[in-house]
């Protein structure tokens, strides 16, 4: 059997965001486990706009085409206001199909871990059938980020870090038989 294909979801958008560097760092240590392909996949880089504003045939094509092309995710979510990015929020419903019958994962940061935006993440996951795994690195800004903007995360979230991993590749195999 091939190696799966995981995306590694960027969720936000804005200027000075941090979740590239948590990104890379989930990256990094998915890429050592050589258990499957792992790729950053930037929502920024779609150039999504407001669902319905404006006509974004073109970006939803290619959104939709990279979605298509992955068996599961590791969805990077900040909390903004105990819940996740409006930017994540758009690009979530700017597919439906493809998101469909794939598992995902949740690494989260914010001042209470980004408890609260993986919550609200977690129903809308659902909505989508997408399955979401229950092992979820939740990160500190005061404790894994040094002066809140350079991520150095304790060894501690390794352990769930990669039970995350083994979670996500076990369902978005059994699901890739349903697709």
């Amino acid at each position: 059997m091939s190696k799966l294909n995981i995306g590694i979801i960027l969720g936000s958008t804005r200027q000075g965001r941090l979740s590239p560097q948590v990104g890379e760092w989930v990256k990094r240590i998915a890429d050592e486990r050589g258990d499957a392909n792992y790729e950053i996949v930037d929502i920024a880089d779609y150039k999504l706009p407001l669902l319905g504003e404006a006509d974004a045939t073109k970006q939803a094509t290619a959104w939709n085409n990279k979605l298509n092309s992955l068996d599961g995710f590791v969805f990077i979510v900040q909390e903004y206001n105990h819940s996740i990015s409006g930017a994540l929020k758009n690009a979530l419903d700017f597919a439906r199909e493809p998101w469909n019958n794939k598992a995902a994962g949740i690494v989260s940061y914010g001042s209470v871990g980004g408890a609260r935006a993986a919550e609200h993440l977690r129903g809308i996951l659902g909505e989508l059938s997408v399955a979401d795994v229950r092992v979820h690195p939740a990160l500190s800004l005061f404790t894994d980020f040094e002066n809140g903007s350079v991520f150095k995360p304790a060894d501690l979230h390794l352990v769930n870090l990669n039970g995350m991993l083994d979670q996500v590749l076990a369902w978005s195999g059994a699901l890739k038989t349903l697709r």
